[in-house]
């Protein structure tokens, strides 16, 4: 069956560096989204907090998921990786992540690190999730 690439108009264009923001699997109707950060089409970080970043991460989430036919509902997995301590961030996290997959409860790993993709991102997060109408 094949795969499907999954670009919305309005997220970062990573084509010049050969990723795209999700691909789904058509044949087990998985979709794997990219680390989704809180970035404006030019690369450019649209808030200041972490737990601003965390909505900005998870609002484009959303825009991929809706672009591959899902939804956050359709989350399996989140992997959330924090600059720096993840403990220390988690007072900010936690509270946006209840908001958005509290009746979802996907599996869930975060992940502190000493960098990500430039350096006022503060929080990644990717997902797998699996099509809603695939057997």
């Amino acid at each position: 069956m094949g795969t499907k690439l999954v670009n919305p108009p309005g997220l970062y264009d990573g084509a010049p560096v050969g990723m795209s923001q999700a691909k789904v699997d058509l044949a087990s109707g998985f979709v794997f989204v990219s680390g989704q950060v809180d970035w404006d089409r030019e690369s450019r970080v649209r808030h200041a907090t972490l737990a601003g970043q965390a909505e900005g991460a998870i609002e484009h989430l959303a825009t991929v998921l809706k672009e591959a036919d899902a939804s956050l509902e359709d989350v399996l997995q989140l992997r959330v990786y924090v600059r720096g301590e993840l403990a220390d961030g988690m007072s900010q996290i936690v509270p946006v992540l209840a908001r958005h997959f509290a009746a979802v409860r996907p599996a869930l790993t975060g992940i502190g690190v000493a960098s990500l993709a430039s350096r006022d991102t503060l929080i990644e997060i990717e997902a797998l999730a699996k099509l809603p109408e695939h057997p």
